[in-house]
């Protein structure tokens, strides 16, 4: 086996995992973007407890998976992520289920 050979196989491999290191990303986009269809069809408490349960689901997914699966989930160390996503999904979670009333009064 050549090093040209050698490095096409490194290449393929790296290629390989790379193309789901973004995954878990994907998956939290995918339950902000039904948050925002929610929220469009006025229906703004379910979007945003949605979009709350979409950052808990980024705070597991961070605690769960190591550092280069994580993709662009991985944003400062483990424990500041963790503690970043679930603090701000407590807040939005918090703003969606207590506040009653207002423009948005039905649903």
């Amino acid at each position: 086996m050549t090093m040209t050979e050698d490095r096409r196989d490194i290449g393929d491999r790296r290629s390989r995992t790379a193309r789901f290191t973004q995954l878990p990303f994907a998956a939290v986009l995918l339950v902000v973007a039904v948050a925002a269809l929610r929220i469009v069809q006025y229906h703004w408490r379910e979007g945003a407890a949605l979009i709350g349960a979409a950052l808990l689901l980024a705070a597991v997914l961070r605690a769960v998976l190591p550092t280069a699966r994580a993709g662009l989930l991985a944003i400062r160390g483990k424990a500041v992520d963790i503690v970043t996503y679930t603090g701000l999904a407590a807040a939005v979670l918090y703003v969606a289920l207590t506040i009653i009333g207002g423009p948005f009064g039905s649903s």
